[in-house]
């Protein structure tokens, strides 16, 4: 139950936020949120991360909801105890979705977040927590091979 709440709260707040960015900049349209810290910065992203394989949204919409079916076995099959690996996999499938809508509604995936004291590419909640939840599954396989 925690998981889908988790979900839930992930897919919410990543359609709000783009809906709101939609909304109100323009496209290429910054505003800063904190100065020098972070701002929004509304892309049209018509590719994976950092654009990568911009144009191919067939493949993507193809390949999605292929790689959500796997990792929603996964979940499913998760051992009870591992909170991490569960966490990290409901996160990876709630940002997989979250740029699939995005996708199918728009025909591209709406980016808005930009760190203002480091160059990295502009991204959006999804990104996000498809980033974290990798970075979860990584930390469960590392302890899981320290217990042995």
């Amino acid at each position: 139950m925690i998981y889908l709440i988790l979900f839930l709260i992930v897919i919410a707040s990543d359609q709000l936020l783009k809906y709101w960015t939609i909304s109100h900049l323009a496209l290429g349209q910054v505003k800063i949120l904190v100065p020098h810290l972070m701002s929004l910065t509304y892309l049209q992203n018509n590719g994976a991360a950092w654009n990568i394989l911009a144009g191919r949204q067939i493949f993507f919409l193809i390949l999605t909801p292929v790689v959500m079916v796997v990792l929603i076995y996964l979940l499913y099959r998760a051992p009870r105890k591992q909170y991490f690996y569960a966490t990290g996999l409901t996160l990876m499938i709630a940002g997989a979705l979250g740029n699939f809508i995005d996708r199918v509604r728009l025909g591209y995936v709406v980016d808005m977040l930009q760190l203002d004291w480091f160059n990295f590419p502009i991204f959006n909640l999804a990104d996000t927590a498809l980033t974290v939840g990798i970075i979860l599954i990584f930390i469960d396989l590392i302890f899981k091979d320290e217990k042995g």
